[in-house]
């Protein structure tokens, strides 16, 4: 089945970098809270798709996708920052996103998240350090906290966000395609996805 792909211009990388002292992230909610992700490592973008479910994996890994061939697995972010499962609904999407370091370097995974909004630009003079949160989330997994006009929202480190336990097992079964059968999600190009999208905004 074919998926929608959600363009946010998070394709093009090199419209990415603005200048030395600002960043671009994107913007997203999960588990009722605003979080935002360094735009240099999210790929792609998806409305919510059935996932295959993988048995005798930890809560948060809630199934995989076949991504061109590729088995991405995808990560529940609300559970694995310590909240409520995510209750899938019209605005709920995927977030592909590369991991780096360790044995599985570049590995994709996707995130199911409440939402995305949008790209912002914050200035590095506007990221606070993260405050303790009373234990509701592990600020092992934060960047920081990005100050956007008079609010603030958590800038999430993202290779912290999984152990390094998380990724191996994770890395192994995006090794294990052969043994998943898994229906393809096929995209759409970009400029297709512009065009729809376009044409939503006139009628």
């Amino acid at each position: 089945m074919a998926r929608q792909l959600i363009t946010l211009n998070v394709q093009n990388k090199e419209a990415v970098e603005i200048n030395d002292n600002q960043d671009r992230y994107l913007s997203l909610a999960a588990g009722h809270e605003q979080f935002g992700i360094n735009i240099l490592r999210v790929k792609e973008i998806f409305e919510y798709c059935e996932l295959t479910p993988i048995p005798r994996m930890p809560a948060f890994i809630c199934g995989a996708l076949n991504l061109r061939g590729q088995v991405v697995p995808v990560v529940d972010l609300s559970l694995r920052l310590g909240k409520e499962a995510t209750v899938v609904a019209q605005r709920s999407c995927i977030v592909i996103v590369e991991l780096t370091g360790g044995k599985f370097e570049e590995m994709e995974v996707g995130l199911l998240i409440d939402a995305v909004h949008q790209v912002i630009d914050i200035d590095q003079q506007d990221i606070r350090p993260a405050p303790s949160f009373d234990g509701a989330i592990n600020t092992d997994f934060i960047h920081g906290m990005g100050k956007v006009e008079d609010n603030f929202i958590i800038l999430l480190d993202i290779d912290q966000v999984l152990s390094m336990s998380d990724v191996t097992l994770l890395g192994e079964l995006s090794e294990s395609s052969e043994t998943l059968q898994l229906d393809s999600v096929s995209t759409q190009s970009e400029n297709e996805a512009l065009q729809e999208e376009a044409g939503g905004e006139q009628a």
